[in-house]
């Protein structure tokens, strides 16, 4: 039969008169090839056309197996087996609801508010232009400055004469959203204002979405390519408008600001004009500053801690986009269903592992952050809200909020307000401080000293993790001048302690040592501060 076998040809197999095992087949599977004994029997079935049994198999149980006796006994502990089997789903299905009870559980006390707890607090002098340039910025969507129609209840704090240069989406042929160029005389700042996205354009969509994970290099790192093309298409329009500007007003600033889609092409402008500063009359770069509204995460991790100097971003409280790390093109075709795409991302966020954090493709939010907190969890209403300020390398808004606040928040009206209100507190405090001009100096000093610490302890940190080319550039910029040395005494273990405890000149707590508000409002010396001071004026009279 085995010599018959080998012999039979596929005609032969094909002949319509030949017989076959009749129906669906189950095939009893409890020996191996070359292993002694029998092991637990496992059930396959099919309905097989091409294959039924065709050929001999050369077996001392080729008799055996035929016997009613084994079959009844392997089928039997075949059938023991699947059932212990379909015992331990019910266990395995309990187990899995608790999982995602405890994630759901987690994702919804995870609250905006966890993300920024260990940042310092934001001072009034390097958060009071942030309101200004939000109003700048709704002024873009008024069709006529000198009779607005959308104005905030402070107004715009703009000039119409002084704005040189206003294009719309004709003349920037779509390739970039309405910007504008205004020459503020008040602050002495030379800005470069661009509106956000348009939900009724289609070319913005066109830029947001034109990008791909690690499509674009600059600079060492990665940005977004859309954003990447729109700001180098800017920076040509305008390279020489600006450098007449910069070479007719020396003393001011240059200030680039924008919302949600304009943060990101502003972002990257900057990256573009400090490597090209000669085509801007070698503009000092601490002249360069970078205010950007709720922005989408547009350059890699090592690039938005090296330009911490001279970027800073906004974010109020829930927003969604600076913490979007999907394919942008997902999340617009889910804007139908919100809900869907951020559950979608909650589980992607909870099944991302260290090594795709570290991905050097991986982009986010740029510069230094500032964070808004007004609401808290579990409690209805906002709250005055606090403005916290840090340059994070290993938390830069990793996780979507699941909050009904996530795309309002986004609104660069809601932004407005509320930084205005944060500005507000800050001066209410400052006034009832009553602090002396000279010592406001010394606090602006102090805050240039802080903000370099911060800023290394961000690169050291950087380099810690790994992070390819987070090197450090140049002295820290943005602010004034240091004095040379100034900080070059501190010791590497004073710069760790400032790094990790967040440590602040605190003129609060400074003159709250030495003064006591008494009950008409008036503040005066304590008595233990008095003593100490009468005391030390007596030694020194007797020495």
């Amino acid at each position: 039969m085995c010599l018959k076998d080998m012999c039979t040809f596929e005609n032969t197999l094909k002949d319509p008169r030949r017989l076959y095992a009749p129906g669906r087949l189950y095939h009893i599977v409890e020996r191996k090839p070359f292993r002694l004994g029998r092991f637990p029997p496992i059930v396959k079935i099919a309905v097989p056309v091409d294959s039924r049994f065709e050929h001999i198999i050369i077996s001392c149980n080729a008799t055996s197996n035929h016997a009613i006796i084994w079959i009844e006994r392997e089928s039997h502990m075949a059938l023991d087996a699947s059932m212990s089997i379909v015992c331990c789903i019910p266990i395995l299905e309990g187990v899995y609801c608790l999982a995602c009870a405890r994630w759901v559980w987690k994702k919804c006390l995870y609250t905006a508010g966890h993300e920024s707890e260990n940042w310092g607090i934001a001072s009034f002098e390097e958060f009071m232009p942030v309101p200004h340039h939000c109003r700048l910025i709704l002024a873009l969507y008024e069709d006529d400055l000198q009779n607005p129609i959308w104005a905030p209840p402070r107004g715009y704090g703009i000039n119409p004469d002084w704005v040189l240069v206003r294009k719309d989406y004709e003349e920037t042929q779509c390739r970039v959203p309405p910007y504008m160029i205004y020459l503020d005389h008040d602050n002495a700042d030379i800005v470069l204002v661009v509106r956000g996205l348009n939900l009724a354009k289609e070319a913005d969509y066109a830029v947001l979405l034109d990008n791909k994970l690690g499509q674009a290099k600059f600079d060492g790192g990665y940005v977004h390519n859309g954003l990447l093309k729109a700001a180098q298409w800017l920076f040509d329009a305008e390279c020489e408008f600006l450098k007449d500007l910069v070479e007719k007003n020396p003393n001011y600033t240059l200030t680039f600001t924008g919302h949600s889609l304009g943060a990101g092409v502003v972002t990257l402008l900057v990256l573009v004009l400090v490597q090209n500063l000669d085509k801007l009359g070698n503009i000092d770069r601490k002249k360069i500053r970078c205010f950007a509204m709720a922005p989408a995460r547009c350059m890699s991790l090592n690039l938005a801690v090296r330009y911490a100097d001279i970027i800073n971003s906004i974010v109020l409280q829930d927003d969604f986009l600076p913490r979007t790390t999907t394919a942008l093109d997902n999340l617009f075709k889910s804007l139908f269903c919100l809900p869907c795409l951020l559950c979608l991302m909650c589980l992607k966020d909870t099944c991302t592992f260290e090594n795709i954090l570290k991905d050097p493709r991986r982009l986010y939010a740029p510069g230094r952050l500032y964070h808004i907190v007004e609401r808290k969890p579990f409690r209805p209403g906002r709250f005055p809200p606090v403005v916290r300020t840090a340059v994070p390398v290993d938390g830069r808004f990793e996780h979507i909020v699941i909050s009904c606040n996530a795309t309002s928040d986004h609104a660069i009206i809601w932004i407005e307000r509320e930084s205005q209100m944060a500005l507000d507190l800050m001066l209410e405090k400052d006034r009832i401080m009553e602090i002396p001009a000279n010592q406001r100096m010394e606090r602006q000093e102090s805050l240039v000293r802080e903000h370099s610490v911060e800023y290394k302890a961000a690169l050291e940190r950087a380099v810690a993790l790994d992070i390819p080319l987070s090197y450090s550039p140049p002295n820290y910029g943005t602010f004034h001048d240091m004095e040379e040395g100034e900080t070059s005494d501190r010791s590497s273990e004073q710069i760790t302690f400032l790094s990790s405890k967040k440590w602040r000149d605190s003129w609060d707590g400074f003159v709250g040592r030495l003064f006591d508000v008494n009950e008409s409002g008036q503040m005066v010396f304590k008595k233990s501060a008095s003593k100490s001071a009468s005391g030390s004026s007596q030694n020194s009279c007797c020495k």
